[in-house]
């Protein structure tokens, strides 16, 4: 019988809640031992309902305990890299939640201390454990829709986060933190992108001004394969969460995703309705275990991560490079 593994969350706010939650029976072979939060009610209400009681208002104590194996990194971006390099300093294998930095100084170094460590380190980019997207990823392997030509994505939150959330100082801003998502699976499916070219804007909210961020942006991408790609991602979709993804090729087309969560049509003589996607939880549970439960084989496997940190890196590059094409107004070179 396989032992199971002791995992800390580290940061336990909307998702790192439900990543606590799916360490309460919904992963094998693993089990919720400890939280950390810089927050004590969110803290002591998590603790509670989890029944967990190794509770760490300090990351460092949690890396730190012994009765913790692995340690799940689900905290603002801001403070990856202190809890990764801790973790990788202390020998534990890491799950650190998207993006790897707001800084890529900070991620290569990142990257250093976990290479010269040998620690284990999985980055979580769940598209590419949805089904649906692992499907397209099979069929471009068996070269159903021919060469690759372009890549469309598109991604549009219902609504905005707290303007605490959005804060381009803790999250890296829109195209960083919404953005690299398409961005990695640009990478994923077409291969390593040679430019970026981004226009974005304020346009919904015009809050989110007074933090120095946009709410809607479009991101140009001209692939080394001579291929190009087009992303756009909102922060004011309204009519439910849309996440999509279209790659054509010279034999055909692969559409990934879908707006209808209910397989239902209404129809009456008002007309045709079905419901939307209501937010990521809903869209991407299944994704969100299936990678908690890769991570997890694959420490105890002894295998290698299935997301690399220096996918991590490299998703990061490319969002930086859009962040400043959009600030600079200018297409900017991936190797620059």
């Amino acid at each position: 019988m396989t032992a199971k593994l002791k995992v800390g969350v580290v940061g336990v706010g909307r998702l790192g809640k439900m990543y606590a939650r799916y360490f309460c029976g919904r992963i094998e072979n693993a089990t919720l031992a400890a939280i950390a939060d810089v927050s004590n009610a969110t803290l002591q209400t998590t603790g509670s309902e989890l029944e967990v009681s190794k509770q760490f208002a300090h990351a460092e104590d949690l890396i730190a305990e012994k009765g913790v194996d692995v340690v799940v990194i689900v905290s603002p971006t801001s403070t990856h890299k202190q809890i990764a390099v801790q973790a990788a300093e202390m020998g534990k294998p890491t799950f650190c939640e998207k993006p790897l930095s707001i800084s890529l100084p900070d991620a290569l170094d990142m990257q250093r201390a976990i290479e010269q460590s040998g620690t284990f380190f999985q980055m979580g980019f769940q598209r590419r454990f949805d089904k649906g997207y692992v499907a397209a990823k099979q069929k471009i392997a068996d070269g159903v829709i021919g060469d690759l030509v372009l890549f469309k994505s598109s991604s549009r939150d219902p609504f905005r986060p707290s303007l605490e959330y959005l804060n381009p100082e803790t999250s890296g801003g829109q195209i960083i933190d919404q953005g690299i998502h398409d961005l990695d699976l640009a990478r994923w499916f077409m291969g390593e992108v040679e430019s970026v070219y981004s226009i974005g804007a304020t346009l919904a909210y015009p809050e989110i001004k007074t933090i120095n961020d946009i709410d809607n942006a479009v991101v140009s991408l001209r692939f080394n394969s001579g291929a190009l790609g087009a992303i756009d991602i909102s922060r004011n979709g309204v009519y439910g969460y849309d996440i999509r993804t279209e790659i054509l090729g010279t034999s055909g087309t692969l559409k990934i995703g879908y707006l209808r969560e209910t397989p239902l049509f209404v129809m009456t003589k008002d007309g045709i309705n079905h419901d939307t996607v209501p937010y990521f939880p809903e869209r991407f549970e299944q994704a969100y275990v299936s990678q908690l439960q890769d991570f997890v084989n694959s420490v105890l496997q002894d295998k290698n991560p299935s997301v690399t940190c220096a996918d991590g890196v490299a998703a990061l590059n490319l969002s930086v490079a859009a962040t400043q094409s959009y600030k600079e107004g200018r297409p900017v070179n991936i190797e620059d």
